[in-house]
């Protein structure tokens, strides 16, 4: 039976990025689960948030991970998904999950140069502050992406890397 392949990690990680390259060389299909949502709901994921609140949004964004069930389809997840409902438990049922690991340091450098309005959670902040979101969500969310399939060092492993080390889950 076909599985999907779902990238997860914090935001800023490179889950998108990665995924396209894994199913442009698997020629496999490529889902952004939050792409999805904004095409489903006519709005971006921060409207979204702010007329429905997070509890709405998680539901829907569980529902886009479920529509991947039995598909031989590279997911990108939203970086809180694996956080919510048992969705890090049916990813890893139903497919095979790879955590994307990045320090804090890296990730900052990341989300420091990201575009604003690409990342509205991070407006307003100053570095320190920046630093010490990212670093204190990525702890409250690790033990969660670490139930990953796969853990990989997100800075020095290839695409050519990760697929042999997804063959061997398969």
């Amino acid at each position: 039976m076909p599985k999907p392949i779902f990238l997860i990690g914090y935001m800023g990680s490179g889950k998108t990025t990665l995924a396209k390259k894994l199913a442009n060389k698997l020629a496999l299909p490529f889902i952004d689960t939050d792409d999805e949502i904004v095409k489903e709901v006519g709005m971006s994921i921060t409207e979204y948030f702010q007329q429905h609140g997070e509890e709405k949004f998680r539901a829907l964004e569980r529902l886009q991970l479920q529509k991947t069930a039995n598909q031989e389809v590279i997911v990108s997840t939203g970086g809180g998904s694996p956080c919510f409902f048992d969705n890090m438990q049916w990813m890893n049922e139903n497919g095979i999950s790879v955590y994307l690991q990045m320090s804090t340091k890296s990730l900052f450098d990341r989300l420091s140069q990201s575009k604003p309005n690409k990342r509205p959670i991070l407006i307003g902040k100053t570095e320190q502050e920046l630093f010490d979101f990212i670093d204190e969500k990525l702890i409250e969310r690790e033990p969660f992406y670490r139930q990953a399939h796969l853990v990989i060092d997100h800075m020095n492993t290839s695409v050519e890397e990760l697929i042999v080390l997804l063959q061997k889950q398969l």
